[in-house]
């Protein structure tokens, strides 16, 4: 059986609850996993994106590395997509999501970059 895609994106966090209220309340993933998994209180939460991608929302120091320093570029390894990336900003723009770079044109399609509640930058590509 081959690989079947992607489960999973660790993404780190400084502050759980805020990164889950930020994903859930301001960008519309569901909340599908909140549970504690050992002896010091720790959480393991994972939102999920309307077609079915799971981000994890890590505290640990090691997941909390980040790709790159360049203030252009994201901060993120991955690529989050939407159906409509003019109305996505619109809509994230209007509940106070910062975009440092604005919905634009590439040569391979459109794209554009939002910053979550913890710093983490993160590219936006329009679906073809």
């Amino acid at each position: 059986m081959p690989i079947q895609g992607v489960s999973k994106v660790v993404v780190g966090v400084e502050d759980q609850a805020r990164a889950k209220e930020f994903w859930s309340e301001t960008v519309g993933f569901a909340v599908t996993t909140d549970v504690p998994y050992d002896d010091e209180g720790r959480r393991w939460v994972e939102v999920t994106a309307p077609n079915g991608t799971i981000l994890v929302l890590s505290e640990s120091p090691e997941d909390r590395r980040r790709f790159g320093d360049n203030d252009q570029l994201p901060t993120s390894n991955f690529f989050l997509v939407a159906d409509d990336l003019e109305k996505t900003y619109g809509e994230l723009s209007a509940k106070g999501v910062e975009f440092p770079a604005k919905p634009e044109k590439q040569p391979w399609g459109w794209w554009s970059m939002f910053t979550d509640s913890e710093g983490n930058r993160f590219a936006l590509q329009q679906r073809d």
